[in-house]
């Protein structure tokens, strides 16, 4: 695997410190309130499970697994749900765990399909950032690492479902997945 990297973008230190600081802030802000953290699959697992350590409060969690990319290194746009989540969030605060925020359609569907299930609130939590990939407006109230419009892999995030255990965020070489 290590022959297929092309440089380690943000190194596992810098991700256990950007998470502690997530986890503080997410705890000051629901002290108090009943909160579920809804994981995105496959790649959100890895950095909700640490995000879950370092909030102090009493938590709920459950995943979504939801389909846009396929094994294309570029959303579709296209949204499925592939598995819902099974918690009831009515009255309850919803916090989205993911991974990365690229296109910002995936979280955008997903918010407003929390909002018609009668949660007290609904906001974002990433790991990582592509701000410039945007394309449509959303809010991610708990914001990670911002990064540059680079494809990356690890830390959950895969390419072709391959690189996911990699401890750190890194970029692959393009003559891996760039076919042309």
């Amino acid at each position: 695997m290590q022959k297929d990297i092309e440089e380690v973008l943000i190194s596992r230190e810098v991700l256990r410190e950007k998470i502690k600081e997530l986890g503080k802030k997410i705890s000051e802000d629901y002290k108090g309130k009943e909160l579920v953290l809804v994981g995105v699959l496959k790649g959100g697992f890895v950095f909700l499970a640490d995000l879950m350590r370092e909030i102090t409060i009493p938590v709920d969690m459950d995943l979504i697994s939801v389909s846009s990319y396929g094994a294309a290194t570029k959303s579709s746009g296209v949204v499925r749900i592939i598995k819902d989540i099974d918690i009831n969030v009515t009255n309850k605060h919803v916090l989205i765990v993911e991974d990365l925020v690229d296109t910002g359609l995936t979280l955008k569907h997903l918010k407003e399909l929390f909002n018609t299930r009668g949660p007290l609130s609904v906001k974002i939590c990433t790991a990582l950032d592509k701000p410039s990939r945007r394309k449509v407006e959303i809010e991610v109230e708990y914001d990670g690492i911002i990064i540059p419009d680079k494809f990356v892999i690890g830390y959950g995030l895969d390419y072709a479902g391959k690189y996911r255990n990699l401890p750190d965020v890194c970029t692959l070489k393009e003559s891996l997945y760039n076919k042309n």
